[in-house]
């Protein structure tokens, strides 16, 4: 079945109309997250509840009495919510960390009953009745928009707004479904094996929590920071030795464990929202199963973040419809991520730094590292695909996301 997802849309949103949006996300949330409390065991996984018509009849009245929101809102939280219970069940059935999902970020989910589109603007449901929205559409025309929303061919399917607090805007991430003639759903012969992918490189350390291979980076001076003044208030109390002290270290832990969950969800939330931003199909980790022997030299709490970000970005994205895999971490760090070279020198990086000993390329060594874990994937999936007999392609295209472009196994493809 095709299915096509265009690039982010901006929605023009006047300053009144702000409150109504950010209302509706947050009664959005509350119901994915009522959804998923309901569906989540923490005792069995065959307990968990996986079954959207199960959830929707336990579920609908009450949230709906709860809530300003109206039916099909209510209804695409809950099934946000089941669709991620059952990706925890597949992960726990499989022997994988997993954890009751939990929704922070600010997104809602449109089906094509609370969300209609016209040339020029979109009406929305919200909390306060239906609001029109005009778009910010690029002067190049077809846009994606105009190609696969307005196109006949195709019908609009359940979409996501997102709103970026940074710039204060909204974008709307549009997916379609091709029909034919009688408005039934084309279906198309796609292999998940031997379709187009572009991959998000994502590279973890100490120096920067994470840096993707778009070139965005989330600092991990402020995590520090905050984990060292924890332990100076934790070592204040440890010498009081009363047990005042002790009560308050008790509640000073809790703060502290509630701080570090949320720091990890918001810079996952944000991963995520990089690689929609970005139309990838696919984010990659290392491997993370010697990440103690081959980061010696990072503090306990770095690895705990590590591990819990891969967790938390492996069921949020599915989400958003982005898969996440991970890959060999052997050498990423040491290797240039030049496609026309990949010299890999143990000397190639210095600290933050990687100059490439060969052909001299210098660049941030983190985001170097975040290319080459993009690569290794694309390598690893093209050399599967032209190994299987069944595969059907020997060129299935696979792109790595980077600043301002794409690289693929023939080099640098600027979009």
């Amino acid at each position: 079945m095709e299915v096509r997802r265009t690039a982010p849309v901006k929605l023009v949103v006047p300053d009144e109309y702000h409150d109504d949006l950010h209302e509706t996300a947050n009664q959005f949330r509350y119901c994915a997250n009522q959804a998923s409390d309901y569906c989540w065991d923490n005792t069995n996984y065959e307990n968990c509840v996986t079954s959207n018509s199960k959830a929707r009849d336990a579920l609908y009245d009450r949230l709906k009495d709860e809530t300003d929101l109206n039916a099909n809102l209510v209804q695409e939280a809950i099934r946000r919510a089941v669709h991620a219970v059952d990706s925890g069940v597949d992960r726990w059935k499989k022997g994988k960390r997993t954890n009751k999902p939990e929704f922070t970020s600010w997104s809602i989910v449109f089906d094509k009953r609370s969300a209609t589109f016209y040339r020029n603007k979109i009406s929305l449901a919200t909390v306060n009745g239906r609001v029109e929205f005009e778009f910010e559409l690029p002067a190049d025309s077809p846009t994606p928009y105009e190609e696969y929303v307005l196109s006949e061919e195709y019908e609009f399917r359940a979409s996501t707004l997102q709103y970026d607090q940074a710039s204060d805007e909204f974008y709307f991430h549009i997916t379609t479904r091709k029909v034919d003639d009688d408005g039934e759903a084309v279906e198309i012969e796609v292999s998940d094996d031997t379709g187009h992918q572009t991959v998000l490189g994502i590279d973890l350390g100490v120096n920067s929590l994470a840096v993707s291979s778009t070139g965005t980076f989330w600092s991990g001076d402020e995590y520090d920071h905050w984990i060292h003044e924890f332990e100076k208030r934790r070592a204040e109390m440890q010498q009081r030795g009363t047990q005042a002290a002790h009560n308050a270290l008790l509640r000073l832990g809790k703060r502290e464990r509630a701080w570090r969950k949320q720091y990890i969800h918001t810079v996952a939330n944000e991963i995520v929202d990089e690689a929609v931003s970005h139309d990838c199909d696919v984010i990659v980790f290392e491997d993370l199963t010697d990440i103690r022997e081959r980061l010696p030299y990072a503090e306990w709490h770095h690895v705990w973040a590590f591990r819990r970000l891969v967790e938390y970005v492996e069921y949020k994205a599915p989400e958003q419809g982005v898969a996440v895999e991970q890959v060999e971490p052997d050498h990423t760090s040491q290797r240039c991520s030049r496609t026309d070279c990949g010299f890999t020198h143990e000397d190639n990086r210095d600290g933050e730094q990687f100059k490439c000993l060969k052909c001299g390329y210098e660049v941030n060594a983190d985001y170097n590292g975040a290319k080459n874990i993009g690569l290794r994937y694309m390598r690893k999936r093209t050399h599967s695909l032209r190994s299987s007999p069944t595969s059907g392609s020997a060129d299935a295209p696979v792109d790595v996301r980077i600043t301002g472009g794409t690289l693929n196994s023939n080099g640098y493809q600027a979009v």
